[in-house]
């Protein structure tokens, strides 16, 4: 026998020394009948061999007043599932063991609890970590370890901590590797991390298939890895990954606990390749006894033994032993004596299932494994619903040969930088609370920056400015778009490393157009787009645009003619013809009644014919102006001119402010406000180089491609609309309202924002297609655009030197801003309605009074004489009115308040027959009585 053979017996020589030694003590103590199951031929099973045989010793050593003993019987599984299986179905049928521990893998496991559970039999796995072996479907399995799913929290947690919002898992092609992604992918979509490829490696793949797996992988956007694999194939593959330069900056790669518990088995080459590695395993907390356990084992069982000197503790070894002893409480309490298999139908066959018998005590067995509690070498051993239950995990960051602790993540917590960190209140997902760790490449920055495209524009570079700098070659970004999206980041609930990349040719030009830049996201050679980019449903075919954070809509800017002022007859504008005829006819119209009221008592209203005609228009049209110098007599006119006085203040007032407005404000006059007007002439319209609007313009407008033309900033934009459509410029410029506003800001004395705004979604970020991240940045946008003392003040950065323009949501209107007659016709019904009401009183009085001088006329005249008669009355002096008495006459016996008398009217003929003298005092009396 060789050496090596020897020292690999010398633990089992040491243990049998050991019964021998208290056979004798131990001759009326029950004998609980124990199967072991491990791969032997693997560093696991070998290990946790060895762990297994110093439980016992240690456990009987402390606790030797028990009753109960356990006797081991060790079967080899060879590594797969049907070794595992006939071990298990041997141990149960012939050797009637009452509990198995193992098997170590999760397919082995799945068989090995359904045989269990036939027979009765508790099956204790510390290695078998699958999420699918519950107690519910394996109602006599136990796992002394925690299952793969307590860690998915933590891992989530770490990832949302980093910012990470899409990560690759890459695991070995088996149960154990297998069940854990489902579970992953539940906890990631909690958290919105999308997994955009899952690669799945079999353990017997070559390296050369290997390598091209991964050369697949490096070629991919994502550079996120999630690893979770046995450490067998993990030391060949990560070995693999440091080949293929993936292991450098830029890379970022978590272990899964499985792998990150075993690494102290692998070699120390494995680890060499493995450097900036974050990993993820359970907290095992140093304790005097674990100390003390690490010395012994040390001394005892690596003695002549050069690999184990490599070798620390291992998890999975510390809950083997937890294992043994649990197990070995349980068989005390349980009292297990006198009990037996319940045989079933004989067979001779060694692996019959017909032959397996049920355990009598199998059932309190495993009752009382589930209820033992006690503080074992890895941590308490507690069981929930058959699984260890969950505890603090630790994170861990693999630096040379030694895994560097980084942080730690509970359940209650979340991340801290100390296991019993009591200031942690609420559960924080900040990477603050981890430590720096180092990445590969040996760099302290972060992997997985943003590779966030921006373009590159010659014009408004309010908006987006790329200066290099010449010292360092680095482009400066600033602009609009870059404050807005910075002050977004701020409201992430999460970090988010980027940098911006210019989209720019090797001499520093722009690239190409912004759907090209665009596409790049599509490529997956730009992880984003940040800048002026609009929101349009052709390219949402190939990113995603979050939502917007910019006005919307595109316009047309034309330049203003100057030919109002200029215009000779611009004093008629401010009222329309109608109002201006209308108030002709009203003034006509008060004019002769006033001249009806006034004619028979006031002389100022008579004369010959030609005169009194030319007093009803002079009269009226002078009231307009307030130059008339006519006095009325007559209350009812005075009531009639006090309302059309009042009605000729608010049209004058009314006109003067329009023509103030007309000849200050409203000087200027858009060229053109249709497009078809534009395109019906063949004239040249412009756009914007490298935008959407061509297509718009092309497709939607039908314009002739050959009429456009394209412009790149905003002296550019003046320049070809001063020239004009015929001088080599165009007659109208189309772009997006946000461009418009900032030219008119610069130049909006000359040129004006016409027409109807054709809808568009304004600005927005572009990122690929499903990523997790556009439904954060959009909540983020929604909360900037609603502060809106920071939009005001990142908008006053830029635009400090915006002035008011043409609001584009109306059009400019060519017709006269004229008042029109319905404006004041409650005035012309006011004016209208006390005209006829004192002319109707006028009429009833007059008739009242001077219809008895009618009867003159022969009873057998017609009415028509009469008319004449009255006619004739109505056009000679009232000598009894006031205004043309001097004193009481005989014919004038009563005098009406109105000037309306009883007594017959005195004609002219009769007047000029008094005596000269006295008709010339009279005359003079009258001028001088009149009254206003």
């Amino acid at each position: 026998m060789t050496m090596a053979n020897l020292n690999h017996l010398l633990p089992f020589i040491l243990f049998l020394l050991l019964s021998l030694l208290g056979k004798q003590s131990m001759a009326d103590d029950v004998v609980a009948r124990v199967g072991i199951v491990l791969d032997l031929n693997s560093t696991k099973g070998e290990m946790a061999k060895s762990y297994i045989l110093m439980a016992v010793s240690d456990f009987y050593a402390v606790n030797s007043n028990y009753r109960t003993r356990l006797s081991l019987f060790i079967r080899d599984s060879k590594g797969d599932v049907i070794g595992a299986a006939c071990a298990a179905l041997d141990l149960m049928k012939n050797e009637n063991v009452h509990a198995i521990i193992g098997p170590q893998r999760s397919t082995q496991a799945k068989f090995v609890a359904k045989l269990g559970e036939k027979a009765h039999v508790p099956i204790l796995s510390f290695l078998a970590t699958s999420p699918f072996l519950s107690l519910n479907h394996n109602p006599f399995f136990i796992q002394t370890t925690q299952d793969d799913s307590a860690q998915v929290k933590a891992l989530a947690t770490l990832i949302q901590a980093y910012g990470w919002r899409e990560v690759i898992t890459i695991n070995e092609d088996t149960d154990y590797g297998n069940d854990l992604i489902l579970c992953l992918i539940d906890a990631f979509q909690e958290v919105d991390v999308r997994l955009p490829y899952r690669s799945v490696i079999s353990p017997s793949l070559k390296d050369s298939d290997i390598l091209e797996e991964l050369n697949k992988l490096k070629a991919m956007q994502t550079r996120i890895f999630l690893v979770h694999m046995g450490a067998s194939l993990a030391s060949k593959f990560f070995v693999l990954v440091k080949n293929s330069g993936m292991m450098s900056e830029g890379f970022a790669w978590i272990m899964t606990q499985g792998l990150s518990s075993s690494l102290d088995i692998v070699d120390s080459k494995v680890l060499d390749s493995m450097q900036g590695v974050l990993g993820v395993r359970p907290y095992t907390q140093i304790s005097k006894g674990l100390e003390d356990f690490e010395r012994r084992w040390k001394t005892n069982l690596t003695s002549g033994k050069t690999n184990y000197k490599t070798f620390g503790l291992n998890l999975f070894g510390l809950q083997a032993y937890d294992s043994i002893w649990a197990l070995a409480m349980a068989v005390e309490k349980a009292n297990i004596e006198n009990s037996s298999f319940l045989k079933q139908n004989a067979s001779e066959s060694k692996v019959d299932l017909a032959t397996i018998g049920v355990s009598e005590i199998g059932l309190r067995l495993l009752n009382t494994i589930a209820s033992t509690r006690f503080q074992g070498l890895s941590g308490n051993f507690y069981l929930v619903k058959g699984q260890l239950k969950a505890s603090t995990f630790e994170i861990f960051n693999v630096i040379g040969q030694t895994k560097r602790i980084i942080g730690y993540w509970n359940t209650k917590k979340g991340l801290s930088k100390e296991v019993d960190d009591i200031c942690t209140i609420a559960y924080s997902i900040s990477k603050d609370n981890l430590k720096q760790p180092v990445w590969p490449g040996d760099t302290t920055n972060q992997p997985k920056k943003l590779r966030i495209g921006v373009p590159a524009r010659d014009g408004f570079n309010e908006f987006i400015k790329v200066e290099w700098c010449p010292r360092t070659n680095k482009p400066n970004i600033s602009g609009f778009s870059i404050d807005v999206f910075l002050a977004v980041l701020d409201m992430l609930p999460f970090p988010l490393p980027h940098e911006f990349v210019p989209y720019v040719t090797k001499n520093g030009q722009s690239a190409g157009t912004y759907d090209e830049l665009l596409y790049q996201i599509k490529l997956k050679k730009l992880d984003a787009v940040v800048g002026d980019t609009t929101i349009v449903a052709n390219r949402s075919l190939y990113v995603d645009f979050t939502l917007p954070y910019s006005e919307s809509g595109v316009s047309m800017v034309v330049l203003m003619k100057d030919n109002e002022k200029k215009n000779i007859w611009i004093f008629l504008k401010p009222l329309s013809w109608e109002l201006w005829l209308a108030i002709g006819a009203a003034s006509i119209f008060t004019g002769l009644v006033t001249w009806v009221l006034e004619h028979h008592v006031n002389t100022k209203f008579r004369g010959p014919p030609d005169q009194q005609i030319g007093k009803i228009f002079l009269f009226s049209f002078a009231t307009l102006t307030s130059t008339y110098r006519e006095k009325v007599v007559n209350n009812l006119s005075r009531f009639v001119l006090i309302i059309w006085a009042f009605m000729v203040l608010i049209l004058t007032q009314s006109y003067t402010a329009s023509l103030a407005s007309m000849l200050t404000v409203q000087q200027l006059k858009p060229e053109f406000v249709d497009v078809k007007e534009i395109k019906r002439n063949g004239y040249f319209v412009g756009y914007h180089n490298d935008s959407f609007v061509r297509e718009l313009l092309i497709k939607q407008f039908n314009i002739d491609e050959s009429k456009l033309k394209p412009y790149r900033t905003p002296e550019e934009y003046g320049e070809a609309l001063s020239n004009g459509t015929h001088n080599g410029g165009v007659a109208a410029i189309f772009d997006e309202i946000p461009y418009i506003k900032l030219f008119l800001s610069k130049y909006g004395s000359r040129y004006a924002m016409v027409g109807p705004i054709y809808k568009t979604d304004g600005f927005g970020f572009a990122f690929p297609r499903g990523s997790p991240l556009v439904s954060y940045i959009s909540r983020a946008v929604l909360n900037v655009t609603e502060d809106t003392d920071k939009m005001t003040g990142i908008m006053r950065k830029y635009f400090e030197t915006q002035t008011t323009c043409v609001d584009g949501s109306a059009e400019i209107s060519t017709d006269s801003p004229s008042l029109g007659v319905y404006s004041f016709g409650g005035l012309f019904i006011i004016a209208g309605v006390a005209s006829m009401f004192s002319l109707l009183i006028y009429v009833v009085k007059f008739l009242h009074f001077h219809w008895p001088t009618s009867n003159i006329v022969p009873p057998k005249g017609s009415f028509w004489l009469k008319l004449i008669e009255l006619v004739k009355h109505f056009d000679q002096k009232d000598l009894c009115s006031y205004p043309f008495r001097k004193n009481e006459s005989p014919l004038c016996p009563k005098i009406s308040p109105d000037g309306f008398g009883a007594s017959p009217i005195i004609d002219d003929k009769q007047k000029h027959s008094r005596t000269s003298s006295e008709g010339a005092d009279n005359v003079a009396k009258d001028d001088d009585d009149e009254i206003l």
